[in-house]
């Protein structure tokens, strides 16, 4: 049987897993599910359509999966997902998703920190890291590997490409390319995030490409196609070029500067 606090309050619509405990104070409403080995802290609110993976750590305070803050939402039946050994700290706030995306998601082995906002329709990848104070608005899409410092707001309809780090306090108001380090105000490239890389095993000529690709679309003077199509004919053709001249041409609301 689920470990439950005699304070808690669990709905008997509710479906947990035999090892998972739930602390003092907590509230589990019906139509939740929470997988093996994920511990529930104290006071949590867990709302309705919430879908918790193995392992994860839910602590004190936190509310998940609440109505979405959109004034489109009608009551339509959606989800917030999270993946497996995913920790969500403190007082953090994910709202579930509306109709037009139907489910917030957070990737497995992700860590949220204390005060972080992911609101309604968000797509966060896996190990994602969002420091204190984060606070994502509707829409936004976080690929793999991200981190962002604290207090960093992000705009909606973002997309923030995987293995970029943005800098703790900068305000994200277009999408941000794949393996970069961006800070300033306003939000501008400064550089690939070297270190992330090279702490999760890319090559020397993997770098050497990148470094190649990023001045030609940030410090050539040419403009964007102009930019592309030098990429295309002076860079080894690899994956990792490959998903930086897909995730430009696709970008709706543009790349930051």
């Amino acid at each position: 049987m689920p470990k439950i606090h005699p304070t808690a309050i669990v709905d008997s619509k509710a479906d947990l897993d035999n090892d998972v405990e739930v602390g003092p104070f907590t509230i589990i409403e019906g139509d939740v599910k929470i997988a093996a080995g994920s511990r529930i802290h104290s006071h949590v609110l867990v709302a309705g359509g919430a879908r918790i993976g193995c392992n994860c750590a839910i602590h004190h305070g936190a509310v998940i999966s609440t109505q979405p803050q959109d004034l489109k939402f009608r009551g339509e039946k959606t989800t917030l997902e999270i993946g497996d050994n995913t920790v969500i700290r403190e007082y953090a706030d994910l709202n579930r998703g509306t109709a037009d995306r139907g489910k917030t998601l957070i990737g497995e082995g992700s860590f949220i920190m204390a005060y972080t906002h992911v609101a309604h329709d968000c797509f966060i990848g896996n190990y994602v890291i969002l420091a204190n104070g984060v606070q994502l608005a509707g829409h936004v899409t976080i690929e793999d590997y991200v981190i962002l410092g604290g207090l960093v707001p992000v705009h909606q309809f973002c997309t923030i490409g995987q293995h970029a780090f943005i800098g703790g306090g900068y305000r994200v108001p277009q999408d941000v390319p794949p393996y970069i380090l961006a800070a300033g105000e306003p939000l501008g490239y400064k550089g690939l995030n070297i270190t992330g890389l090279k702490r999760r095993g890319f090559d020397k000529e993997t770098i050497r490409a990148l470094h190649t690709c990023y001045r030609l679309l940030y410090k050539s003077n040419m403009n964007r196609s102009q930019a592309l199509k030098a990429i295309r004919s002076e860079v080894p053709s690899i994956p990792e070029i490959e998903t930086v001249l897909k995730f430009v041409e696709k970008s709706e609301r543009g790349i930051i500067r």
